[in-house]
């Protein structure tokens, strides 16, 4: 996988998301800051089926904290501008104000250059401060700069 792809990838994955509230009626809390993003390839070889990257990120503003995943990717051989790609990463810091860990999943498609992301919380995967914690999450990319909006509820699980 090429990292132009990557970034292209990433372009297309830049989807609004407006909800005010959640599925059990409760109104979200909204966050929201900048990032700095570091996507490392991990060279599996010519024949690999799929791309693997690592993922480092620092995150400034209402999330402050850094995140460690990993991304699995694949795109058609066939069709210019369609792909696929997968994540999971560990969210550390505070989250305005309150302190622990949780988990992002990540799935994003592009079909012929339309992209679809969805980063959710892992439910249950909150520690700390953060237990219960449930949301999404939406990454913007302006003029080369990544930031996020996240809308989340704490609570009991």
């Amino acid at each position: 996988m090429s990292v132009k792809l990557i970034l292209i990838c990433a372009l297309v994955f830049n989807i609004a998301f407006a909800q005010t509230q959640s599925k059990q009626g409760k109104v979200m809390t909204k966050a929201s800051g900048t990032f700095a993003v570091k996507l490392n390839p991990q060279d599996q070889g010519a024949d690999m089926p799929v791309g693997r990257m690592e993922i480092d990120k620092q995150f400034q503003g209402d999330l402050a904290g850094t995140s460690k995943g990993q991304m699995l990717m694949a795109s058609s051989s066939s069709v210019k501008d369609s792909a696929g790609y997968v994540a999971i990463e560990k969210v550390t810091g505070t989250l305005n104000g309150r302190r622990g860990s949780f988990y992002l999943q990540h799935t994003g498609v592009m079909t012929r250059g339309v992209g679809e992301l969805t980063i959710t919380v892992i439910p249950d995967s909150g520690t700390d401060q953060l237990v219960g914690l449930r949301g999404r999450m939406n990454i913007i990319i302006a003029e080369g700069k990544h930031s996020y909006e996240f809308e989340y509820t704490l609570g009991e699980p």
